[in-house]
């Protein structure tokens, strides 16, 4: 059984998957599959909205108070938002833009900023993604990095497993001489609760291939990392 994401979500889930200028018809028709689970499909169910009021009962709110009575729908809505990377198609994402190039340098996509839902208190994480990969003859379309980032970032994370996560899409599609990542993020779950420490910041790698073999390699991906961009 196939159902269809709220309107909104699936204009996102079109976002990500399509270029400026080409058709998001087809992505934006596209029933998902699965995703009667996780409770996002328009109309709402209501059981993520039930879910909500019994929270604000449980916190010692009202959540038949005006500031409230819209809280539960919106929260809803917010969360298919957030979590719209789940129902990405990756091929559509991709859509035949892997070329085959003669060139064998280093291609780097830095500072791709990114927002997500650290997993184990649904609070916000955020930061930046840069990605790196050593053609063996073939290269993806620039904007196609990005959009791999934001697939990912839309999900309940750890940062350690989108990491790796964005590096193996890269690698298994590309199959190139090597593959790196290095994400670097804040996250609210430790500086609004716990150990309360605003400014941390958590840097995270994932090196495959040349990257991971090659000490010069990856000094030159972090040597890239560290310089200013153009008009900086």
């Amino acid at each position: 059984m196939t159902d269809r994401l709220p309107d909104h979500v699936r204009k996102l889930v079109a976002e990500i998957e399509t270029e400026i200028g080409e058709s998001a018809d087809a992505a934006l028709a596209a029933p998902i599959e699965g995703s009667a689970a996780r409770g996002v499909n328009g109309p709402p169910n209501g059981r993520v909205e039930e879910a909500v009021r019994d929270i604000l009962v449980e916190i010692g709110e009202d959540p038949n108070r005006d500031g409230l009575l819209g809280t539960p729908d919106r929260v809803h809505r917010m969360y298919a938002e957030l979590t719209a990377g789940y129902h990405v198609d990756p091929e559509r994402l991709v859509n035949h833009a892997i070329f085959e190039v003669g060139y064998s340098e280093m291609v780097v996509v830095k500072d791709i900023p990114f927002y997500s839902l650290c997993e184990h208190h649904l609070l916000p994480f955020f930061g930046t993604a840069s990605v790196a990969y050593i053609p063996k003859g073939r290269v993806i379309g620039l904007s196609k990095i990005p959009r791999i980032v934001e697939m990912y970032a839309r999900r309940l994370q750890i940062q350690e497993r989108m990491t790796q996560q964005i590096a193996d899409f890269l690698n298994d599609r590309l199959h190139p001489q090597g593959v790196g990542v290095v994400v670097e993020a804040n996250h609210l779950c430790a500086v609004m609760r716990g150990i309360r420490k605003p400014g941390t910041i958590m840097t995270t790698s994932s090196v495959l291939g040349l990257f991971r073999t090659r000490d010069r390699t990856r000094a030159e991906f972090f040597s890239h990392l560290d310089r200013r961009p153009p008009g900086a």
